[in-house]
Order: structure tokens, then C-alpha cells, then sequence
């Protein structure tokens, strides 16, 4: 008998992991496809007619490696935000560069700060390199940004993630609150924010990328607004001692040819950005007020999803999503309390969100 490969303890330790159950995997399990694909917060409205043609051109030459430096594209991110090329980072979207933040910074057996129910796939890149989590749970259904500071210094921990605007609930901090958040850091400390939502929040959220303090990096993604989830790219900011570090072991070649032409396009393209966050912000309002109608309360949302309050302890929104998911309709909801009380829907176009009005007052009747 030939022997299996030897794991490595660590690797032995891990529990089989995925951190979403894509709706794919759901359709093949119930033998049908989902009729309103409402749960992964991906864009229902495409992508530019500009990035469209940049990647259809791109497939020209698909037979050639993509450029590993990404030149053409850092140039522009570096130019729109201010900041040098050396201090931007490219990526096969947030998820990649989470996981080689935590390989450069998180030895095994060191602690890791986040929130209680945010952003899973950053927990399982701090689990499969060794880190230990330390999670704080939530204030009034936003991140605790003074719990999250003395867990840091608690554990002096190297690293510290904070989603603004915030997955699961949609909820955001002012960046007078982030910066005051930032200047308190310990100088041993590195802050993973992730801006996947950034464009869809009020403008009192946002403030300018600055690469100079050793901090922070800052990640942003072309999966969200610019409607590219399935190219996977997107992008970080930091010193360019922090860029070269990740230099040293990412991918070269993970952001593929047809993605980096997309990306500059899409970037360039600020009217049809400006239209999908527009209609999103329309379907927001549909939502808040279907959720009023049906005696409902809904969660202020700074991103393309809105978190609908089924109250209780969970054990309702379960059921209510099982009954979508019954009805055709795929949705999501946060996986610990109290935050899984609420169900998770992402703003479709306007026929999706009127099929799902439709489904979900039938469900939520029930």
C-alpha cells in the first residue's frame, strides 16, 4: 500500500474549511438554479461597456503570461489615490492579499484580533498559518473599534482586521472614528482595513489613502462596485516596505491578463460607478421599505446589501432562509449571535428586488 502524503501538524490540526458556500454548491444540492441570486453581495448591475471591450481585447493575447508587475494598472491606482507605485500592491481580490498579510506578519501561536462574526475568510488565512483569534464582539451591531484597541494591547497583537463599511451588517464608522481608531495603535501592531464597500458609503466614511504610516494597509476591490467578482482583483495601499514584503511571496502572476485590462478600464470609467452606486442605494430604500411594510426593521446600510432584523435569537432568520432557499431565492445571513438574527440581501435590479419582495412576504407570512 502506498503511503499519503505527510501533513504537517498544523495542517493535520485545521478542520475541512470553506469559508462561504457558493450558490452553486447550493443549486446542486437542491437540483435546481436559484431563481433571485440575492446573497454573495456581488453586482447586479455588470460591469462598464468600457471594461467589457479592455477585456475582450485582452483575450487577444491570452496565450501570453499577464505583466507580474501589473505596471499599467498601479500606475493609475497610484495616480488616482496620490501615492507612489512602490506602495501599491495588486491581488486576485482582498481574499488573496488577507492571507499573505498574515503570513508575513503572524507567527504560529500568536494572536490575531477581529470582530465576532466578521469577515470569515480572513479567520481561516489566520487559522492555516498557525495564528491564534482573538474576537470581540460587536456594539450595537457595529464593530467595537475601543474593544477591538484593548484587545491589541492586551495580547500585543501584531495584527488587527477592520472591515469599513462592515460585512456582515453594513454598518460603518465615520473616518474621524477611524483615524482616532489608527492614531492609538500600537507601533507593533499592522491594521488590515478593508474597504471592499468603500464606494457605496456616505462621505463622511471616506477619507484620502495615505501610505505613510507603517500601520496600516489599506485594501480595496473591483468586486463590489465595478461589478468584477469573478475576475478576482483588487488592491492595497501601505508603505512601500510593507508592499515589498508582500512582494517577497505573493503570486506574481494571480492577477491574470483579463482582469488587470478590466480593472484599468472599470477604473477610469467614474460615470458608470457613479450610476451603480446610485441604484444601489435605490434598492436600499426598496428594501427598508419592504422590510417596514412587513412590520419589519432593517439595519442602515453603508454597502450593496441590506441586513433585514427577523428578531429573536436566530433560530428565525434560519428558517426563513431555508424557506427562500426552498422558494429559489439564495440569501445569506451572519453565522454567530446576536448578529444572525438578521437575514443578509443583496440589492438586485429592480425586477430581482421585485421577485424577492414578492417570495420573501410570502415566506416571512408563514
Amino acid at each position: 500500500m502506498i503511503a499519503a502524503p505527510r501533513f504537517t501538524p498544523l495542517v493535520e490540526s485545521l478542520p475541512s474549511t470553506i469559508p462561504f458556500v457558493g450558490p452553486e454548491t447550493l443549486e446542486r444540492r437542491r437540483g435546481a438554479a436559484f431563481r433571485v441570486r440575492v446573497g454573495a453581495n456581488e453586482s447586479a448591475f455588470g460591469i462598464s461597456a468600457s471594461a467589457a471591450e479592455a477585456m475582450r481585447e485582452a483575450t487577444r493575447n491570452i496565450s501570453w503570461y499577464n505583466d507580474p508587475e501589473g505596471y499599467e494598472l498601479r500606475s493609475a491606482i497610484a495616480a488616482l489615490h496620490g501615492v507612489s507605485m512602490d506602495e501599491v500592491l495588486l491581488g486576485a481580490g482582498i481574499d488573496e492579499m488577507l492571507g499573505n498579510v498574515v503570513r508575513m506578519t503572524v507567527e504560529p501561536g500568536q494572536p490575531v484580533v477581529t470582530s465576532l462574526g466578521a469577515y470569515p475568510t480572513f479567520n481561516y488565512h489566520v487559522a492555516g498559518f498557525g495564528g491564534v483569534l482573538e474576537t470581540v464582539p460587536y456594539r450595537d451591531d457595529r464593530i467595537d473599534l475601543e474593544a477591538l484597541l484593548d484587545a491589541v494591547r492586551r495580547l500585543r497583537a501584531p495584527l488587527v482586521f477592520l472591515a469599513n463599511p462592515d460585512n456582515p451588517m453594513g454598518t460603518w464608522h465615520d473616518a474621524a472614528e477611524v483615524r482616532a481608531f489608527i492614531e492609538e495603535l500600537p507601533e507593533w501592531t499592522l491594521l488590515v482595513l478593508d474597504e471592499a464597500y468603500i464606494e457605496f458609503a456616505p462621505a463622511s466614511a471616506v477619507f484620502p489613502i495615505e501610505a505613510g504610516d507603517p500601520r496600516v494597509i489599506r485594501m480595496r476591490t473591483f468586486s463590489k462596485a465595478h461589478g468584477m467578482a469573478g475576475a478576482r482583483i483588487g488592491y492595497a495601499v501601505a508603505p512601500a516596505r510593507t508592499i515589498g514584503g508582500l512582494g517577497r511571496i505573493r503570486n506574481h502572476f494571480g492577477v491574470n491578463r483579463i482582469a488587470q485590462a478590466g480593472a484599468l478600464a472599470s477604473l477610469g470609467d467614474t460615470a458608470f460607478i457613479a450610476s451603480v452606486v446610485e441604484e444601489v442605494a435605490r434598492g436600499r430604500n426598496d428594501y427598508y421599505a419592504l422590510a417596514r411594510r412587513l412590520g419589519l426593521s432593517t439595519l442602515q446600510s453603508a454597502t450593496n446589501f441590506v441586513a433585514i432584523d427577523m428578531g429573536g435569537y436566530g433560530d428565525r432568520a434560519r428558517a426563513v432562509l431555508g424557506r427562500l432557499q426552498d422558494q429559489g431565492v439564495f440569501v445569506r445571513m451572519p453565522g454567530v449571535a446576536p448578529l444572525d438574527r438578521c437575514i443578509r440581501v443583496t440589492v438586485g435590479t429592480a425586477e430581482e428586488r421585485a421577485l424577492f419582495a414578492e417570495i420573501f412576504e410570502a415566506v416571512a407570512g408563514e
